[in-house]
């Protein structure tokens, strides 16, 4: 079967707000106040949970170390897990270009190096448990992306077939996965890193979901 897999957080959804959010209330818990915007520093939130709390910290003037940064790092995906959908939102045209895939013969799913239960609860919160054929996350196997096995596992539990599969998303981790997986990569230009990722020279580029379902067939057949 035809199958499109999809990283999540930049590609799908946009899930700073709420990254952000919970960021701040760990540095409020450590009595810095809340340092970080939910708007300016969307870009930095979408790459990495530690360099967000970075900035912060670093905001306020507050001295930590490393093994510090890793229980902050702890209570910050806490906080994230118990508020996953107050500020999250899916890119326009993502869930109806999924549902359009969908009805054309493809399998969908998602290879995300978002902790699995994170990624699971997320779709929990927004009904989509049961829309993908496969989700594989961090902890899910003992690689994440950019091995490629990641995505190799991901499509063979959507009952995929690997040759006629491509891999949407915003980053150069997905870029070199679907490198390594030896199949086609589409970077979509309203993640955090903007037309910016056209440098990176992938098999496509999506400005918009309304133009995917074109796309992949374009790709794949």
């Amino acid at each position: 079967m035809r199958t499109v897999i999809f990283d999540l957080d930049g590609t799908l959804a946009n899930t700073s707000g709420d990254l952000i959010a919970a960021a701040n209330i760990c540095l409020r818990d450590l009595g810095v106040g809340e340092m970080l915007d939910l708007e300016t520093d969307q870009g930095v939130a979408m790459k990495a949970i530690k360099p967000l709390l970075r900035l912060g910290l670093d905001r306020a003037e507050f001295t930590y170390d490393e093994s510090a940064l890793h229980e902050y790092y702890d209570a910050t995906l806490k906080a994230y897990g118990e508020n996953i959908s107050n500020h999250t939102y899916f890119y326009p045209g993502a869930l109806d270009a999924i549902e359009n895939l969908k009805s054309d013969g493809y399998a969908v799913g998602i290879c995300t190096n978002k902790p699995i239960g994170l990624a699971e609860s997320m779709l929990r919160s927004f009904g989509l448990q049961n829309t993908f054929n496969s989700m594989i996350g961090a902890g899910s196997l003992a690689v994440k992306k950019p091995d490629p096995e990641a995505f190799i596992q991901t499509v063979k539990r959507a009952n995929g077939n690997l040759a006629k599969s491509v891999l949407i998303g915003d980053t150069v981790t997905d870029l070199e996965t679907a490198r390594g997986a030896g199949i086609p990569s589409v970077l979509v230009t309203f993640g955090p890193d903007g037309h910016g990722v056209a440098g990176l020279n992938p098999d496509a580029l999506l400005d918009h979901y309304d133009d995917l379902g074109v796309l992949v067939a374009r790709l794949i057949g």
